[in-house]
């Protein structure tokens, strides 16, 4: 049986089916159900099913009717939108996979850059000066990259939700031998990114004496409509939503890492594309109007849009 205006469905031999053709099968179907990426999606999953890496997936050339049932589940929910993450489990970050699911935002190659540019601060300075905090850490993507690319480096990531920092804690502990065996640390701290530095704050001991603070908060503006069923049914609110503006969180957390940083340290915001240094009431513009801060600078991602601001902690005045 075909499905209609797709091509024929995969060929069954003596209770298999070609890998190929259940692959181009599953592309012809995500791209019809809109599936943005429905060519890597679909080998992906084959992939996944087959319990093998995508490098190695063209070594084999059938699927059996168990893993053939398997892969219809997963291409079925797929169609439904579902983040691909979720189906299989982890998302790949910059040298890390990363478990996530339900509850925790999935990181974007958007925030790689974010990272990097924490990670360029940090191993620029001596070993013994590598501290750095990664607020809104989500599934903990740039605290443990910081940590595994910035060696040794002691990261205090901080997560206020409840669902979210398990996914954060789980990843520490699947990490947890090779930060270890870098020589770095990295401490997971429930706490609100916008009060976690203050009198009694959990980081408050923390005050002045931090090289990097890092931050992806909820930037979307909670009227904003969100295109993709992915992210609008899939994230989880408290990570995508910021506020009337989109900055309600970005204004809070900027105050913590005033507080956390020593004069002279590095302060990487993401934000979204309308956000950047051409808006009026845009991170750069907050940064500069708040008086603590120099060097403020606006850079772009890949695709040449507006995705992440840094500035330097200026020296108090006496």
């Amino acid at each position: 049986m075909s499905h209609a205006g797709q091509g024929p469905s995969p060929r069954v031999v003596e209770g298999w089916v070609s890998l190929r053709d259940v692959i181009a099968d599953g592309q012809r179907r995500l791209a019809a159900a809109g599936v943005p990426s429905p060519d890597t999606d679909a080998v992906l999953l084959a992939a996944y099913v087959k319990g093998v890496p995508r490098s190695r997936l063209l070594l084999h050339d059938r699927m059996d009717q168990t893993e053939r049932t398997a892969y219809e589940r997963l291409l079925t929910r797929r169609m439904a939108r579902v983040p691909l993450q979720h189906l299989v489990g982890s998302a790949p970050f910059r040298n890390l996979e990363l478990a996530v699911g339900p509850g925790v935002f999935i990181p974007r190659p958007e925030t790689e850059l974010v990272a990097q540019a924490g990670i360029d601060a940090l191993r620029a300075l001596p070993a013994s000066e590598r501290r750095a905090v990664d607020l809104c850490t989500g599934s903990g993507a740039v605290a443990f990259a910081l940590a595994t690319e910035a060696a040794p480096a002691h990261v205090t990531a901080v997560e206020v939700d409840d669902a979210a920092i398990a996914w954060t804690r789980r990843n520490a502990d699947a990490l947890h031998e090779e930060i270890e065996s870098s020589g770095s640390r990295v401490d997971v701290v429930q706490a609100d990114a916008r009060t976690c530095a203050a009198d009694g704050g959990p980081l408050a001991s923390l005050r002045g004496t931090v090289a990097v603070v890092t931050m992806n908060p909820p930037y979307v503006p909670s009227g904003a409509r969100v295109r993709d069923p992915e992210v609008r049914d899939h994230d989880p609110a408290l990570a995508l939503y910021g506020g009337i503006d989109g900055l309600e969180v970005i204004r809070g957390a900027i105050g913590t890492a005033a507080d956390l940083l020593q004069p002279g340290g590095l302060l990487v915001i993401e934000h979204s594309d309308e956000q950047g240094d051409e808006a009026e009431e845009g991170v750069p513009a907050l940064l500069l109007g708040d008086g603590r801060w120099r060097e403020v600078s606006d850079h772009r991602d890949l695709a040449r849009k507006p995705r992440f601001t840094t500035a330097t902690r200026a020296m108090d005045p006496a």
